[in-house]
């Protein structure tokens, strides 16, 4: 039979996701960017880093101040954007003894879970550092997917999840073309993921906001790009993984809860949660 192509929600092709680090003031002023063109993401949080409630000025990380407790709820009550882990004290990982890299992950975890009221399976590895025993660690403590900061310049799903490449930081000077480059693309043989990391604190430091501007502007508002977080598009790749063929291809089950959508000659297929679908094999 043809080969069957994975497809995001609604059958896209192509799906955004960004991630920012550290929970500093300047995270408001991006997620205000990021909702009003429709984008979503992931924010990597301290749980040991918290400003004193009441602090004002433009102390802390890198002469940023890092959001309250009390800031940083009201910034994700929403729910929209994920937050995820990025070590309770931003350590290197990988030069900690195992038992405190564990006692980073598992207390950051079991701390952001506590204070946003969800569950938290993420994590942005600390200066992008890590080894096979920070991995381990990782794993063990519950977290299914780990970002680095080695930029893929490529629209690729990861083959590693704990070794989550993205396509690229803010700071690249050919940003925006890659961007169009995305947008413009139109085969349709595989899955398309752009995915953006950095700092909300860089844009304020070199005078920048307009880049994340032009690129939301640019990324944003479209019906042919599905807008989700780091954990939604790990979770919904994971589930595609359990569709159930029949041996001649024109059978699949959905074993999970959750809707997903393949593509078989030139037709997209929704498969609802629990339920079989006939997949046509004319020609």
């Amino acid at each position: 039979m043809s080969t069957v192509f994975m497809r995001f929600p609604g059958g896209r092709v192509k799906a955004l996701t960004l991630s920012y680090d550290d929970n500093v003031t300047e995270d408001v002023r991006l997620a205000g960017i990021m909702r009003a063109h429709g984008i979503r993401g992931t924010f990597n949080i301290n749980s040991g880093q918290f400003s004193p409630e009441g602090s004002v000025g433009d102390v802390g990380k890198h002469g940023h101040r890092r959001l309250t407790l009390s800031e940083s709820q009201e910034l994700h009550a929403a729910g929209d954007m994920e937050v995820a882990c990025h070590g309770v004290t931003h350590p290197f990982l990988e030069q900690l003894p195992a038992p405190l890299c564990l006692r980073e992950i598992e207390e950051d975890r079991a701390s952001l879970e506590q204070i946003y009221g969800r569950m938290v399976r993420g994590l942005a590895y600390p200066f992008g550092t890590y080894n096979d025993s920070v991995i381990a660690a990782a794993v063990s403590c519950g977290i299914v997917y780990a970002r680095t900061v080695v930029d893929s310049r490529a629209f690729l799903l990861p083959e590693d999840w704990m070794k989550w490449d993205p396509t690229c930081h803010h700071t690249v000077p050919d940003l925006m073309e890659l961007a169009q480059r995305f947008l413009n693309e139109k085969r349709r043989w595989r899955p398309m993921l752009f995915y953006l990391w950095g700092h909300s604190y860089e844009f304020e430091d070199t005078d920048s906001w307009q880049i994340i501007e032009d690129f939301c502007g640019l990324m944003g508002g479209r019906d042919d790009i599905w807008y989700a977080t780091n954990i939604e598009i790990h979770d919904y790749v994971e589930a595609y993984r359990q569709l159930v063929f029949s041996a001649d291809g024109t059978k699949v089950m959905n074993p999970t809860a959750t809707e997903l959508w393949l593509e078989y000659r030139g037709r997209t297929y929704p498969v609802a949660p629990g339920s079989a679908a006939e997949i046509t094999t004319d020609k």
